[in-house]
């Protein structure tokens, strides 16, 4: 199928569902996602969820770099800018490999003991899951403040500014899990 370099996703996602005989409700009946969810997505008036697009990938057999937007270079960029600053901070090791159709990084951070982390964003789109490994951290997520220890996790909405700090006398060490859209 020959794609234009400007079409959008929800133009994709149609010709592919008309090139396999689907209706919406059929579209439906097989992802699980409801028919007008589905319509929204295809006039572009609704960006679709990431499990969507993954379930839209499996159900057509095409990989979603196939139904990406490729329009939408600002947030190829805005996921390079934010990986680049977290993996030159001292403070963080990067799990995963980078890539502009990667949307999920993982990282194990290290924040020295009775200090406040540095030198990486403090908010960005997506979603974050910090998970405590060792010591203790104390995140505030706008003005909520939260306490962690060894085992303990949380998840929140990037976009709010947040703080990490070590307020213990040993090294702090989390994995953290973002999802950047």
């Amino acid at each position: 199928m020959a794609q234009k370099a400007e079409e959008t996703f929800g133009r994709k996602l149609r010709t592919l569902r008309e090139e396999k005989g689907l209706s919406l409700d059929a579209l439906a009946g097989i992802t699980g996602y409801p028919a007008d969810m589905l319509k929204e997505v295809e006039s572009g008036n609704m960006a679709p969820p990431v499990a969507l697009v993954l379930q839209l990938g499996r159900t057509f057999k095409v990989d979603i770099e196939q139904i990406r937007d490729t329009r939408d270079k600002e947030a190829v960029k805005r996921r390079a800018k934010s990986h680049k600053k977290r993996v030159a901070s001292y403070a963080y090791t990067a799990l995963t490999k980078p890539g502009e159709e990667k949307h999920l990084r993982a990282y194990r951070v290290s924040i020295d003991p009775e200090t406040e982390h540095k030198g990486a964003e403090y908010h960005h789109d997506g979603e974050e899951f910090i998970h405590v490994l060792s010591g203790r951290l104390t995140l505030q997520v706008g003005r909520n403040i939260r306490r962690l220890k060894p085992g303990d996790s949380i998840t929140f909405d990037s976009s709010l500014h947040h703080a990490l700090s070590n307020p213990s006398k040993e090294k702090t060490e989390l994995l953290v899990v973002i999802y950047v859209p």
